[in-house]
């Protein structure tokens, strides 16, 4: 079965960096693009970044543009969100995505907190 696993949150001070991963199993990884979303404390969640799997172009929220970077390991099935110059705003629980067969699976979330 699908199996996303976040890592890699927890709190930063406003301009510092922190680097998601999302480890995945349960289908063709290298055949899928992947995306982040985060979800912040009474607001739906959103899409922060996606990586195509074809040519591993990648489109951002203006919200994140410049600041945070998606990338994907194939060999190791993991994509990765470097997030640089974090603001308060970003604080929320990160989730991967991937669509499969035309289904959303999610993993359980990262909590990402940015606070002085």
């Amino acid at each position: 079965q699908v199996q996303l696993v976040e890592s890699g949150g927890g709190l930063s001070r406003p301009g510092g960096s922190l680097t998601l991963s999302c480890a995945a199993s349960g289908f063709t990884f290298v055949s899928y693009a992947m995306s982040w979303h985060r979800q912040a404390p009474g607001k739906e969640r959103e899409l922060v970044a996606r990586i195509t799997n074809t040519d591993g172009s990648t489109n951002y929220a203006d919200s994140v543009k410049g600041r945070f970077t998606i990338s994907r390991d194939n060999a190791k099935n993991t994509v990765y969100l470097q997030m640089n110059s974090l603001e308060p705003e970003d604080t929320a629980v990160y989730f991967c995505n991937v669509r499969y067969r035309g289904f959303n699976y999610w993993g359980q979330g990262t909590r990402v907190t940015v606070s002085s």
